[in-house]
């Protein structure tokens, strides 16, 4: 019983940038390596919220009246002062969330500006 090596395509030492193919028994074939792609997020920059502004501005326009938009952002007290409250401010206080949210103003429950439009 021999421990060699299961079929497949291995790197070739002797030739970087190239593997051959083992089918068991010999090398039969070589190809060039393929280039591997490499997907990365682009970095956010230190001290910015990784909220989305868009999914914020939509929560508010849509739901803001129930303090959904707060509770999101992480404003934890806020959304539920805004749930039980929000109504005595006759839609008020719902319009101005959207409106600071949409121009940039916003900050999560860390304090972090909520910038990104992702």
């Amino acid at each position: 019983m021999t421990n060699a090596a299961p079929p497949g395509w291995y790197r070739d030492p002797s030739q970087p940038g190239f593997e051959h193919w083992w089918d068991g028994t010999a090398y039969t074939q070589t190809r060039p390596v393929a280039q591997q792609v490499v997907y990365y997020a682009a970095p956010r920059p230190a001290g910015v919220s990784p909220k989305s502004r868009t999914v914020a501005s939509l929560l508010s326009f849509f739901l803001g009246g129930l303090g959904i938009d707060r509770f999101y952002l992480g404003n934890i007290g806020m959304g539920v002062a805004k749930l039980l409250l929000g109504w005595l401010t006759v839609g008020i206080w719902p319009l101005v969330d959207f409106i600071v949210i949409v121009a940039g103003s916003a900050h999560d429950g860390q304090g972090l500006p909520v910038t990104s439009w992702e």
